[in-house]
């Protein structure tokens, strides 16, 4: 064989689709993928000729018998077997701009509807080891496109998806709708490869920036608290490159978010902080968002007086907004999200009478399929029944919340908002029989 002349061998597009291939490849990782592409069919003659080795020397790197780390070795392979340049971490390879759009109906898997069901079918069975793989590659994927720069003539087919997942859960499973949000945000890759004009690309940013930030509110919703932040990560990036500093400023509000309902307040002030100074003082959505957060941060810190000026400025903010901004959606501040944050931070103050007229406001307006929201809100009145001395029918209504959810909400954000209410219980009362029970029923859902 003549080693200088190798041929192509393109490996296929299920491949290309499969987690643990996508994941070898990034890493580049020779020995899974060559050992990957051989039990798919392609013979170690046919890898060693279209990479420019010979045949035992393929079967040597699929056995982990050999390693190639050399760049022109690493070119030879993705130039061989087709790998785009992005997924090596290379620059786009000459032979890319050419190459076939595979037909999304082809019979390689590449189906965008089977994709779309089988990350369902992966994260619904649990954000696990392998569901987890997937959403990181995922966004890992359009990470890679980020750092590059497909000539789009109408994005508003995905702009319109952005749009649509902000209006939240509306009774569906989380675990769904964050398997069809992370569809649709590969969906965006193809945009991202290629140089392209600045307004498309500032478009594909910031409906990148909003998909990412989604699908981080979800698996923070979920629990899934480190892995949310690294979403949030890739949004801010798409947010920073779009230059829609609202959406930076949206971004990192909503970030505040993860350390503030897990624990570390200090970390979601600081986070909070930098929200606001990214939106300035204008009354918009993002601005008036951060002030809340860092509101209920700051209360939750043990800073009243900071708590208390950051609840008024929201409150301004909040009665200057435009009705669009006041839209019902996870990228805007309706009265009702407002009451949400409103509520938690009385709650923390143990100013009980205002987070009574919050709680009540924001159930008003909150749909009947509105499972976490009301269940956040009726933990926190029992929060405040605690605070006003009646801890057992506080743990009473807890309990009832948590053995009221469904399945899919009986992890994350919900259970831990109970199980700060058990922390704040003195460890004098541990023996009443409503707090066992409590400390019991959290237990079990650990």
């Amino acid at each position: 064989m003549d080693e200088s002349r190798p041929s192509l061998t393109s490996v296929s597009q299920h491949l290309l689709c499969d987690p643990a291939f996508l994941n070898a490849i990034q890493h580049r990782d020779f020995t899974t993928v060559f050992a990957m592409a051989h039990d798919a069919g392609i013979s170690f003659n046919r890898i060693g000729e279209a990479c420019g080795m010979k045949a035992e020397r393929a079967s040597k790197v699929a056995r982990g018998e050999a390693k190639m780390t050399a760049l022109d070795t690493v070119e030879r392979v993705a130039d061989g077997l087709r790998i785009p340049g992005a997924l090596l971490g290379l620059a786009a390879r000459p032979w890319e701009d050419s190459s076939p759009t595979p037909h999304p109906e082809s019979d390689d898997g590449d189906d965008p509807m089977n994709r779309r069901q089988l990350l369902r079918g992966t994260i619904a069975a649990g954000l696990t080891g392998t569901a987890l793989t997937a959403l990181a590659d995922t966004r890992q994927s359009v990470d890679l496109a980020l750092a590059a720069g497909t000539d789009l003539t109408d994005l508003s087919d995905l702009e319109a998806a952005a749009e649509t997942y902000g209006y939240g859960y509306h009774g569906q499973a989380p675990t769904r709708v964050l398997a069809d949000l992370a569809n649709d945000f590969r969906d965006l890759r193809p945009y991202l490869d290629t140089p392209q004009p600045v307004a498309t690309r500032i478009r594909v940013c910031r409906a990148a920036g909003q998909m990412a930030g989604m699908i981080a509110i979800v698996l923070h919703d979920l629990g899934a608290r480190k892995e949310a932040r690294k979403w949030f990560a890739t949004a801010s990036r798409a947010a920073k490159e779009s230059g829609d500093r609202q959406l930076h400023a949206w971004v990192l509000a909503r970030e505040a978010m993860v350390p503030l309902n897990y624990g570390a307040p200090q970390a979601a002030a600081h986070l909070a902080d930098q929200a606001r100074q990214a939106a300035g003082h204008r009354p918009t959505a993002a601005a008036t968002l951060a002030a809340a957060v860092a509101a209920r941060a700051y209360a939750l810190s043990h800073q009243p007086e900071q708590a208390r000026q950051a609840l008024k400025t929201a409150d301004v903010l909040m009665e200057r907004l435009d009705s669009a901004a006041q839209a019902d959606t996870w990228l805007t501040h309706g009265e009702q999200k407002h009451h949400v944050h409103l509520s938690h931070a009385f709650t923390a103050l143990g100013d009980t009478r205002h987070a009574h007229q919050s709680q009540q406001r924001a159930l008003e307006l909150s749909a009947p399929t509105s499972t976490m929201t009301r269940s956040l809100l009726t933990i926190d009145a029992a929060t405040c029944l605690h605070h006003d001395g009646d801890t057992e029918q506080a743990c009473h209504r807890t309990i009832a919340v948590l053995e009221s959810l469904p399945a899919a909400y009986r992890t994350g954000l919900v259970h831990r908002r109970a199980k700060d209410l058990y922390h704040s219980i003195p460890a004098g009362r541990h023996r009443v029989t409503a707090v066992g029970e409590l400390r019991d029923v959290l237990a079990v859902r650990s």
